[in-house]
């Protein structure tokens, strides 16, 4: 997407602090890394005490309108049975009433879910929190659908999440998907959380896949392949970007990534091609190309290993633009 996101983390008193810092500190990482995130916090109240007894202090005023394209993330709290009954909770479950425009994302991580609960933001939507809180929300969202056992539920422009660390999880899942997953895969790296854990199934995406595991060498071939997974990259060079033998690598990458390099190089030529055939203006023997497949027919032998159905079929599936059959421009 183009344009900066501005995304504003609410808390409030008593927050839990890891449900702020830890996806704060994800999207803070992701504009150093040269995201177009713009990222404030805010709150009812110039400062506030957290969860570890420590003040956070210079807090931004929660705003009167919220520009363009924002992102608004509401922090859980560690005792919400009593945090929500005072003033400043109450303030900004009423500033969830009038304050976001048609365009903006509103999240929850954890009990933070209560108080979208309690601005009416949740009526009639699929959405969670954490397991301990889950009959708590049915009892505040009567008409939505609570569902149990799901890291974080996406349903229109409303994110909830389970709380705690998958609220990392959530800021991973929103930076990858306004900033591409190469820049969710580095920030995912230097917050040493390599797996980013999916919200609906356990899947997850092929560019952040294998990449739990600690090893130097093994990272710094992951990272020329998803620089350019298209290129046709030989064992050889592989091995000369990660400082160690071809024969080595093959079997550092066996042990530590789990699948081997060809499996893994593949992966995210797939995932390249999923990118390309979801614009739609491209023939599959352009995607082919492009995603670096030798052909068409290679490029449809290697991807039903991944989807059961044809690339047109998965293409027509998710996209709304027509096919400039024949049409392949390089990037």
């Amino acid at each position: 997407m183009s344009g900066k996101l501005s995304v504003w983390f609410v808390l409030t008193p008593n927050v839990l602090l890891l449900d702020y810092a830890g996806p704060a500190e994800a999207m803070r990482m992701a504009a150093e890394m040269g995201g177009t995130f713009d990222v404030h916090t805010c709150a009812p109240v110039p400062r506030l005490a957290t969860s570890l007894g420590v003040e956070l202090a210079s807090l931004a005023a929660l705003p009167e309108t919220l520009p363009p394209r924002s992102l608004v993330i509401v922090a859980g709290n560690a005792n919400e049975v009593e945090d929500y009954q005072h003033p400043e909770a109450l303030a900004v479950a009423a500033w969830l009433r009038s304050a976001p425009q048609p365009d903006t994302l509103v999240a929850s991580i954890c009990s933070g879910a209560l108080l979208l609960a309690a601005a009416g933001m949740l009526d009639g939507r699929r959405c969670t929190t954490h397991h301990s809180l889950i009959d708590a929300l049915r009892a505040a969202a009567p008409t939505a659908r609570v569902e149990e056992d799901r890291l974080f539920v996406e349903d229109g422009q409303i994110l909830t999440s389970a709380g705690i660390t998958t609220g990392i999880d959530l800021a991973l899942y929103l930076i990858e998907r306004h900033g591409g997953a190469e820049l969710a895969a580095r920030v995912a790296r230097r917050q040493v959380v390599y797996q980013r854990r999916g919200g609906n199934d356990p899947q997850l995406s092929p560019w952040l896949a294998h990449r739990n595991h600690l090893h130097p060498a093994v990272h710094r071939a992951q990272d020329a392949i998803a620089e350019n997974p298209s290129r046709s990259w030989t064992l050889a060079e592989l091995a000369e970007r990660a400082h160690v033998s071809p024969r080595h690598l093959t079997r550092l990458f066996a042990e530590h990534a789990g699948v081997g390099v060809t499996t893994y190089h593949q992966g995210l030529r797939i995932a390249r091609a999923r990118e390309l055939l979801a614009d739609g203006r491209r023939s599959v023997e352009c995607v082919a190309e492009l995603a670096g497949f030798a052909s068409a027919r290679h490029f449809r032998r290697v991807w039903r290993r991944y989807e059961d159905v044809l690339p047109s079929a998965w293409r027509f599936a998710r996209s709304s633009l027509p096919t400039a059959a024949g049409e392949c421009r390089s990037e």
